[in-house]
């Protein structure tokens, strides 16, 4: 078996999460600057060696104001912890048709704790150009206030203005290197 790099297409990967707002609707944002480093023996998924890092300061929500204080000491603090990362341990298979459990460690503020992700993995195929890509989903939950993101506060009614679970999504697609 030989060893296969995979560099990460970004023009065609995102990384996107969503949070609940005032409990009564959901914010999105997502990271802009992010790279992984993945190798397989030969295209063999489940050998993957994989680490994903993610630049903190390449935050969006479409709101310039909100995007500050989610790079402040309330959330991120991005300018101490630039980056959020995650080194993948293990893979399951769940249905024989795709669809993997993948569990890895998530460093966030650093902070580290075991995550299980679900993955959907799209195949491996030859472009027009004669690349060989591969495509990966990748969803799953985890509580901010683990990580240290400890912004607290409460509506008039009792409500939290800013959820603790917050959904992550990751679409990912590499060319063979």
């Amino acid at each position: 078996m030989a060893t296969t790099k995979w560099i990460l297409d970004p023009s065609h990967s995102e990384v996107e999460f969503k949070v609940r707002h005032m409990m009564i609707s959901t914010v999105s944002g997502k990271f802009t600057k992010f790279d992984a480093d993945l190798q397989t023996e030969d295209e063999d998924f489940m050998t993957a060696k994989v680490s994903f890092t993610i630049d903190v300061n390449s935050i969006t929500t479409g709101n310039e104001q909100r995007d500050g204080h989610l790079q402040a000491s309330d959330f991120f603090e991005s300018s101490k912890y630039p980056q959020i990362r995650f080194t993948a341990t293990k893979y399951e298979n769940v249905d024989n048709d795709g669809s993997y459990e993948v569990y890895g460690d998530l460093t966030i503020r650093d902070v580290t704790k075991q995550v299980k992700l679900d993955a959907e993995f799209g195949g491996v195929i030859k472009d027009p150009w004669g690349n060989t890509r591969a495509g990966i989903t990748v969803s799953g939950k985890i509580n901010r206030k683990e990580y240290g993101l400890q912004f607290h506060a409460v509506t008039e009614t009792g409500s939290l203005v800013v959820s603790d679970e917050v959904r992550i999504h990751l679409g990912l697609e590499f060319v063979k290197g």
